[in-house]
Formats: structure tokens, C-alpha cells, sequence
């Protein structure tokens, strides 16, 4: 697990993908993240309560996202793809961490792979708008070939390789089987909020 810091207020730690996530604000103001609940502040912000209803979104991650607003709704607008799609990926990938490396080599904000990065033109996968750019351009080739949420995001995690090896369908990986349905329930609260607003 790697530790990072947001800015001057955020302290994130980085989770796999098959925790729920959950954050505390301390005294000083610095909001905290976690998979490990180990102190009693500690609430759920991503994942299901205890009554297996979806937790409410914490607003540290809400106000991460709006930072990168524009480039998000541009990027989207773009591929013709839902921001709110890209929302939920950036949160699950990196929890809106520009400069996120995974123990597999995946960069910044969407996580991409140095060979992915290179296919959609990213030179420097720490800058966001590249980044978000070419996840973007990503996601809609997987649309277009896939046409499936589910088989997109589980591409999108495992490879399509993976994806085609089972059958177009979500391959028995413990990370992918979790990841998929985080991101969709993820996107589906977001759509949610977007037009209850």
C-alpha cells in the first residue's frame, strides 16, 4: 500500500480494489482515507453500510472531482462518453491522484499502462488532461467493441485479452470481479446526484 498527499489538506491511502473505502477529517483538517478502518472515525464512503445500502459519497472525493471538472467534460464530450463514467473511473483508479503508480506500472489519474498511454498519444502520463484524455479515448474503443459496461470496465481493468480468453465475459479475476461492480455503482450514484441537481 503506498501513501501519498493531495495538495496541502488530503492525506489518501491507496487502495486495492476489492476494499471498500473508508475516510475520517481530524482535528487539523486533513481528511484521511483508508481499506482498514482501524481507528473509530472511520466511516464508510465507498462501498455498502452494514444494512447492505450503498454508502454515502464523502465530500473530500466530491471536491477532488470538481478540480478537474472541465477537463473531465471536455474529454467526455469528446468520445461522446458520460463524465460521470470518468468520474467513477478516476475515483476507483486513483482516488484523483495525478501522480498514482500502481505496483503493475499504471500512471496517474485513470491509471493507464506506459503501453496504453503511448497507443492514445499520452507523452506524459502524469499530466491530467493528457491522462484523462487518452482513459477517455480508451473507454470508447472499449464501448465501440464491446457495446457492455460490465465487459468495458472489466477490459479496462484486466485487458481485453483477458476479456475475449472467458468468453466476453468478466474474467474470474478476485480484482476485476470486484472492480467492475464498484465502478458501476459508483457511476450509477454519480448519475444519480447529477440529476437530482
Amino acid at each position: 500500500m503506498r501513501n501519498f498527499a493531495l495538495g496541502m489538506s488530503l492525506l489518501f491511502i491507496s487502495l486495492p480494489c476489492s476494499a471498500e473505502i473508508y475516510a475520517f477529517v481530524d482535528s487539523s483538517g486533513v481528511t484521511h482515507f483508508s481499506n482498514v478502518p482501524a481507528d473509530e472515525r472511520f466511516e464508510l464512503v465507498l462501498g455498502d453500510d452494514d444494512n447492505g445500502e450503498l454508502a454515502p459519497i464523502h465530500p473530500a472525493i466530491l471536491s477532488l472531482s470538481v478540480r478537474y471538472d472541465s477537463i473531465i467534460r471536455q474529454e467526455a464530450m469528446d468520445v461522446n462518453l458520460d463524465p460521470e463514467l470518468l468520474r467513477a473511473v478516476i475515483v476507483v483508479e486513483s482516488g484523483f491522484d495525478v501522480n498514482a503508480v500502481s505496483s503493475a506500472g499504471a500512471q496517474g489519474l485513470m491509471q493507464l499502462m506506459p503501453s496504453t498511454a503511448e497507443t492514445y498519444g499520452v507523452h506524459n502520463a502524469f499530466d491530467a488532461e493528457q491522462n484523462i484524455r487518452g482513459g477517455a479515448r480508451y473507454l470508447r474503443d472499449l464501448m465501440d467493441r464491446y457495446n457492455d459496461y460490465e465487459l468495458v470496465l472489466a477490459a479496462y481493468n484486466a485487458g481485453e485479452e483477458a476479456v475475449e480468453k472467458y468468453g466476453n465475459t468478466i474474467p474470474p479475476f478476485a480484482e476485476t470481479r470486484s472492480y467492475v461492480p464498484k465502478v458501476l455503482s459508483l457511476y450509477n450514484r454519480l448519475l444519480g446526484m447529477t440529476h437530482s441537481s
